[in-house]
């Protein structure tokens, strides 16, 4: 519906209200002068503008805004070296799945004030990494743009959108009316290939089911564990879809935190059948398909995309929660599959997963350290990673209860991301603990953010693991067999840099002087900043050399 225009107005008041009629009720940015007349039509509109301290933060913001809602989040920059800042956390959301507005600006296009002084092509350089990369041209064009924007933006597969508004377009004086979103709906699959699906599904003896992403952006929890637990057909997941369905479900194997050769493998690789929902070939492969190997169905709201490692035979294309739920009607409640060997392989998950969760070592060690995490942590709570070794850690001994309360990047897995997604956490959850865990390197990317997150008085706990090193890279150079050399690092005083920021800080002196800091720092809220010595001798012994020995059970 288009909605009247009372009167003329100026170019930026007409995208704020655009932006107004889309539900957006926050921009996070760091503006500059080419943004001061789209700033004066936010002062006088019902949008907050929340300052940060660096656009990578703004963006890293929305873009999580995007992935916990399912509406675009919206971040604000300058031209030139503020509108390039937003290119990581673009990539994010374009790889991820996050539904993200972007709005630049940029120096007069119609005459030259200053020559080519901080131009670069900004919408050229962003088309590769977004959905749509256009600039603005005239005033009367933004509410088509902004109504577009945000349908792109947030449609299957959501991702990033760029808006350029020149400085001269944003004075404008328009007349055009803005235009109401409406309910959007996703076509239902195809009966044939429900169909095709049903009869592998019943052909199968030893089927298993895969969630991935995709099932984590939608409300789809009760149809996908009704369809698993009515069928009785175990499930594992990938880093990015945990907690989609209660990983303490007596179906759950765990969680591909690695590609291959890890414990749930050897039940992937005795599996003839994988049902694969939500998952597409951006996010890290949880398994690798060889021709003539075991049968793949494709459930998803976009076709497959297909990959070396990745060639669907079957594809149940349309609204997931649709999807599953015909698919479980179609198959009834007579299914016969044998789980004998995967319930061996849970109990081999389980004890492996359980070796070290009480370890005294000081500095901690990664299985205490994610045990830890877990026992303070409540069934709704939200932890979100930045990267690291210690993510891989958490993706498989960290057991997801709900959706989204384990937020990580498997797809671009950018350091600096971490801080930020945490703070939309908590901005958006006041009545959860939400915890950030960052490795001392990525946590420095964008520390700067703890300002912004004290300023808008966030309860939120900040955990640094502190080995002094780019700690991923160093064990893949050991694991590799070059000489460890080069990527160690000094940190400032942890305590005092959060005290400078007005948070509090602590350093834990002792193993088990973790879970009690943790409780206390949730129990007098406000922002709070554990400096964590870690020891990662674990990573060669458990992820590799252990994995090596191996011998999956017959």
């Amino acid at each position: 519906m288009v909605t009247p225009a009372e009167s003329t107005m100026k170019a930026t008041d007409l995208f704020v209200k655009a932006l107004e009629t889309e539900g957006v009720d926050h921009v996070f940015g760091v503006p500059g002068e080419e943004n001061l007349d789209f700033v004066e039509s936010l002062r006088t509109s019902s949008i907050k503008l929340i300052l940060t301290r660096h656009e990578q933060g703004a963006a890293f913001m929305a873009a999580t805004y995007g992935r916990l809602t399912g509406k675009a989040g919206v971040c604000l920059a300058t031209l030139g070296p503020g509108a390039t800042n937003f290119a990581t956390p673009a990539a994010y959301a374009h790889l991820g799945g996050f539904p993200l507005i972007m709005i630049t600006g940029q120096k007069p296009i119609k005459k030259s004030k200053q020559g080519q002084f901080q131009i670069i092509d900004i919408v050229k350089l962003f088309e590769p990494i977004c959905k749509m990369s256009k600039q603005i041209v005239h005033g009367d064009t933004i509410p088509a743009l902004v109504r577009e924007a945000f349908r792109i933006a947030e449609e299957e597969r959501p991702g990033a959108v760029l808006l350029e508004l020149p400085e001269d377009i944003a004075e404008e004086s328009c007349s055009s009316s803005v235009i109401e979103p409406h309910p959007r709906y996703y076509a239902t699959a195809d009966d044939h290939a429900l169909s095709d699906a049903v009869e592998l599904i019943k052909n199968a003896k030893m089927p298993l089911v895969l969630i991935g992403a995709g099932a984590n952006r939608k409300n789809v929890r009760s149809e996908i564990s009704d369809f698993i637990h009515t069928t009785g057909i175990p499930f594992f997941d990938t880093q990015m879809g945990k907690g989609v369905v209660d990983e303490r479900s007596d179906l759950f194997l765990g969680t591909a935190a690695l590609s291959d050769n890890d414990y749930m493998h050897c039940a992937i690789d005795r599996s003839d059948l994988i049902i694969n929902i939500g998952h597409d070939v951006v996010e890290k492969p949880p398994f690798f398909m060889e021709v003539g190997g075991k049968k793949v169905i494709h459930v998803n709201y976009k076709s497959a995309q297909v990959d070396q490692v990745y060639f669907p035979q079957v594809e149940v294309v349309g609204d997931l929660a649709n999807s599953v739920t015909h698919l479980k009607n179609k198959l009834g409640t007579d299914l016969k599959v044998d789980i004998s060997y995967f319930q061996t392989i849970k109990r081999e998950v389980e004890k492996h997963l359980a070796q070290g969760i009480d370890d005294p070592r000081y500095p901690i060690t990664p299985q205490r350290f994610v045990a830890d995490t877990r026992r303070v942590m409540g069934e709704k709570d939200i932890i979100a990673l930045d990267n690291g070794i210690y993510k891989i850690w958490y993706a498989r001994n960290y057991k997801a209860y709900q959706p989204n309360t384990v937020l990580l990047d498997n797809a671009l897995a950018t350091m600096g991301a971490g801080l930020p997604s945490a703070m939309m956490a908590a901005f958006l959850n006041p009545d959860r603990r939400v915890m950030a865990i960052c490795g001392d390197g990525g946590f420095m990317m964008n520390s700067q953010e703890m300002e912004t997150a004290v300023r808008l008085k966030l309860n939120l706990v900040i955990t640094v693991l502190n080995d002094g090193s780019y700690g991923m890279i160093r064990w893949k150079q050991v694991a590799a067999g070059f000489q460890d050399w080069g990527l160690e690092f000094s940190n400032p005083d942890f305590v005092k840099y959060a005290e400078c920021y007005g948070a509090t800080g602590h350093r834990i002196g002792a193993t088990d002087d973790l879970v009690p800091t943790f409780e206390a720092a949730f129990q007098a809220g406000g922002v709070h900043l554990i400096d964590l010595p870690v020891d990662y001798s674990e990573n060669q012994k458990v992820l590799v050399d252990e994995l090596k020995a191996k011998v999956c059970l017959l």
